[in-house]
């Protein structure tokens, strides 16, 4: 660690997995309810569990996202933050309003929880992912706006690289598309529209733009690959992460009552959306072979190349499985959508913020450049443990998705949706096994920093490599 500022990040980065802990416990009592209809009932519902698993997966990730943030630009702009105090109340700021709002959730009943937080002023409430209530988004708009002037100022204060400013690009777009939620019509077609707007530009958008710059600090840290090729590489994957992702928000647009060009527009670059993810892929590879050093933390080098891997198989390979508007036909909505949502949102996203903490972590923790041997191969076993998981329940919510659309959909007989339901509960029993596996990799992994904390850190022939 360079610079003083950077310790905020650690406030960050400890939220960040906690929540996670909390996102995970709620996914398998989802999965548990999706086998035990009544599991919990009446206490929590399963549209409660739901909102809570979905709103925790968003709020744990922006605080990872700005955790790396404030880590990274430090280094890159070569200057301390400008407002390291702001960093630090808008934390607490956003965890009060954050862990505020999963207890609503919990303790109230939503249309209760809308009348007491006057909703009715600005509704808001009520939509899937942006379930929060409308003074929980205004805090969001106020914490993203002071992060983007401390970010921003700090960048203007220092060194600019295209890292930072693809960073700064990329958390812009975050926070401008986020205000979409705020725009609540009364006419359906419309609020879908729009409502896309924020979760698609964010996940499929402006969310790989940090991805990919968080990807390319790790990999100059970690490889000493001359910054001049790493930027270049940067350059491509972001102009075609903008080309495809913008334009593919049409495949959201197939069935909502939007102009039938949609379907083209949509398949044709939701088509070409995984050329991002494989040249992401291409790139972390190619990097870690040109290297010029062989740095001590090996678990964050291992976290970077499988992000680029799993983001590939994820958000491309699995996403252009249902993409096309005649597959998407029988596919949409089903668990075919909730296996590719699963294996996406951990390869892009999830594995990307625990690459930036296995890099980070050790030297806000005071060490050079890496945890203990010990430390890491546990850490490293956390990664197997949730990645292959991951991958279990993909394939097992696949081969459920596969069974729903030919039963429920493409079937000269259909069946009604219960009874496909209790047709596929042994695919979804399998899920809840890999969940509480993925459970125990996640446990494993925060473990791990604990583990062999009094012993020397991991050595390159000797000698410890600083960043």
């Amino acid at each position: 660690m360079k610079y003083k500022s950077q310790k905020v990040a650690k406030l960050y980065f400890i939220a960040a997995i906690g929540l996670f802990v909390g996102q995970i416990l709620f996914g398998l009592i989802i999965g548990a309810q999706y086998i035990w209809g009544d599991f919990l009932f009446p206490e929590i519902p399963f549209n409660v569990a739901r909102m809570v698993h979905t709103n925790l997966l968003i709020v744990w990730l922006l605080f990872g996202f700005m955790g790396a943030a404030y880590y990274l630009v430090p280094e890159e702009a070569e200057t301390d933050l400008v407002m390291p105090w702001l960093a630090n109340l808008m934390f607490w700021i956003f965890l009060t309003a954050g862990a505020a709002t999963i207890l609503g959730y919990l303790l109230v009943p939503y249309a209760q929880l809308a009348e007491l937080t006057k909703n009715e002023l600005l509704p808001t409430m009520g939509r899937e992912f942006l379930e929060q209530p409308t003074i929980t988004k205004i805090g969001i708009v106020i914490v993203a706006l002071s992060f983007l002037a401390n970010i921003g100022l700090t960048i203007l204060k220092g060194r600019k690289t295209v890292i930072n400013l693809v960073l700064l690009m990329g958390m812009t777009g975050l926070a401008v598309f986020f205000l979409f939620a705020f725009y609540n019509p009364v006419n359906v077609v419309l609020d879908k529209y729009y409502w896309w707007w924020v979760v698609h530009l964010w996940v499929e958008g402006v969310w790989e733009l940090i991805l990919g710059s968080i990807l390319a600090f790790i990999l100059i840290k970690t490889t000493g690959v001359d910054r001049e090729v790493i930027e270049k590489w940067l350059y491509v994957i972001i102009a075609m992460v903008l080309i495809t992702g913008i334009i593919g928000t049409g495949h959201h647009y197939y069935w909502i009552g939007t102009p039938a060009f949609w379907q083209w527009w949509g398949s044709i670059f939701s088509a070409m959306e995984p050329i991002p993810f494989f040249m992401m892929t291409v790139f972390a590879f190619n990097m870690v072979n040109k290297r010029r050093r062989n740095h001590p933390n090996k678990a964050a080098v291992l976290w970077a190349l499988g992000t680029a891997v799993m983001a590939f198989l994820g958000a491309g390979v699995w996403g252009f499985l249902h993409t096309l508007s005649p597959v998407n036909y029988y596919t949409h909505g089903t668990q075919i959508t909730a296996a590719h949502g699963h294996m996406a949102f951990y390869g892009a996203y999830v594995m990307i913020v625990l690459a930036m903490i296995s890099y980070a972590m050790p030297m806000l923790r005071g060490r050079e450049a890496a945890n203990s041997t010990k430390s890491q191969v546990l850490e490293m076993w956390g990664f197997w443990l949730m990645t292959i998981s991951i991958v279990f329940i993909t394939l097992f919510l696949t081969g459920a998705g596969i069974l729903q659309v030919y039963l429920q959909r493409f079937a000269d007989n259909p069946m009604p949706f219960m009874v496909v339901q209790e047709k596929i509960q042994l695919f979804y029993a399998l899920r809840e096994i890999a969940g509480f596996i993925f459970l125990s990799g996640l446990l494993i992994y925060i473990v791990s920093f604990f583990v062999g904390s009094k012993e020397p850190e991991a050595t390159i022939e000797g000698e410890v490599v600083p960043t």
